[in-house]
């Protein structure tokens, strides 16, 4: 109990900070929305924003882990997840949108590995959802090993279509990597081994994805005969 209540209070005063920001946002009021979001990095992590984007995913969890039990350990990384897709909305609010986009991707980039390390069953409601961090990226195309981890996050969540469309953009931009190809073979494999009802569910019926994996082993044939 005493572990819920603290995280309990952890999220209410995230959010009530989230709310400030927002407030002086609406007022383009950037150096004190900036210096809440600045103030916020530092206690989360101990560093600030731009020693964030400079730390990986693993490096991030082990300032979060410090000192606390698991499940705040996950209410932090969804914490910093979120503070860095606020960052990225006050910098692209005030048109530096190159800045901006970093800070999106670092944020999806945690969000994606928080929610990969283990099941989640409930994610606070202050949390961005992929798509909310993906908009903010619209216009620069996205790290394969970032494709990949969106990729497998639609298809873990259920989504296979907008799996699939994942894994053929990242195929126009490496259409001869065998790696890629055998990855999206693999993804095919497991989605027919699964039920019509949760493929049909997926947007995704079984013979598009048949049609998906005998694609793939055309392309893998083609770059190398035998390959399939």
């Amino acid at each position: 109990m005493i572990r819920r209540d603290y995280i309990l209070r952890q999220i209410e005063q995230f959010v009530a900070m989230l709310a400030k920001v927002a407030g002086l946002s609406q007022n383009e009021q950037w150096q004190e929305a900036s210096s809440s979001v600045a103030g916020e990095f530092q206690r989360l992590t101990g560093v600030g924003g731009p020693e964030v984007l400079k730390l990986s995913e693993t490096e991030l969890l082990a300032r979060l882990i410090q000192g606390e039990p698991t499940q705040a350990v996950e209410t932090k990384a969804f914490m910093l997840a979120t503070l860095l897709k606020t960052n990225g909305d006050l910098l692209a609010a005030q048109g530096r949108l190159e800045e901006s986009r970093v800070y999106y991707l670092k944020g999806l980039q945690l969000l994606l590995d928080t929610c990969g390390r283990n099941e989640i069953t409930e994610r606070p409601n202050f949390v961005p959802a992929v798509e909310a961090f993906l908009t903010g990226l619209r216009e620069a195309p996205l790290p394969l090993p970032t494709n990949a981890m969106v990729m497998c996050h639609y298809e873990r969540i259920g989504e296979f279509a907008k799996a699939e469309d994942v894994l053929f953009a990242m195929l126009e931009s490496a259409p001869a990597s065998r790696e890629l190809l055998d990855f999206g073979a693999a993804f095919y494999r497991r989605l027919l081994g699964l039920k019509d009802d949760a493929l049909a569910a997926g947007d995704l019926p079984r013979a598009e994805a048949q049609a998906g994996l005998e694609e793939m082993n055309g392309r893998k044939t083609r770059l190398l005969p035998g390959a399939a």
